[in-house]
């Protein structure tokens, strides 16, 4: 399960807060919800599904591994505001657009990702962006880091015929972003949501049937 990157509050709570009390903190129901849509975990009511996340997330020896697509904490200066942000919209794409930013980004994810263990099969990448500019700069990042066949498998998802990288909504989204995601309501994200799940069906990794995980 990978994110974009520790931001600054984050690697702040380092100094006094353990590890495993900090990754997706206030948003750990929500990555529930997530890993429940695309079948990863089993669906169930919202405090079974936090308390899921965080037996996953504690357990160093389990199935599920959570890191972050750039292992540093890293900001963007927004020339428009005047100001350094570390999270928000257009975060990869943005960075990835100066050419420190790319380098920092093309050297952590050829030093991290280009040799997997065979084990691994699915990565789950939370982020979609606008537009989806997101899976578009995690997809160049990836080929770059791990040349092969790669191939885009659907609108969030590809793999190079060893592992297949699924794009799901960001757990910290806004609004009426995740529950449309989530099918909870008629609206075209939702099907950015089945998408997500047909892929990682596909992979052969999800061994539950998926859901709205409110049930």
């Amino acid at each position: 399960m990978l994110g974009f990157s520790k931001g600054p509050t984050q690697a702040g709570a380092l100094a006094s807060t353990p590890h495993d009390d900090i990754a997706y903190k206030g948003s750990r129901l929500n990555v529930g919800k997530i890993l429940a849509h695309v079948g990863l975990i089993p669906a169930a009511p919202p405090d079974r599904l936090k308390q899921q996340v965080d037996r996953l997330i504690a357990d160093n020896d389990g199935r599920f591994h959570f890191a972050s697509l750039i292992r540093c904490t890293v900001e963007r200066h927004d020339r428009k505001a005047g100001t350094w942000k570390g999270s928000g919209g257009g975060m990869l794409d943005k960075f990835i657009a100066s050419p420190f930013g790319k380098s920092v980004a093309s050297n952590c994810t050829t030093a991290f990702l280009r040799d997997l263990p065979q084990e691994t099969r699915l990565i789950v990448m939370f982020g979609l962006g606008t537009g989806m500019n997101y899976v578009a700069s995690a997809y160049a990042l990836l080929r770059h880091a791990r040349p092969g066949a790669w191939k885009m498998i659907n609108a969030v998802a590809y793999t190079d015929g060893r592992i297949t990288v699924v794009h799901v909504e960001h757990f910290a989204a806004q609004g009426a972003l995740i529950p449309n995601w989530l099918g909870e309501r008629d609206h075209p994200r939702s099907r950015l949501g089945l998408l997500s799940k047909a892929a990682v069906q596909a992979s052969g990794v999800g061994n539950f049937s998926g859901g709205n995980g409110h049930g």
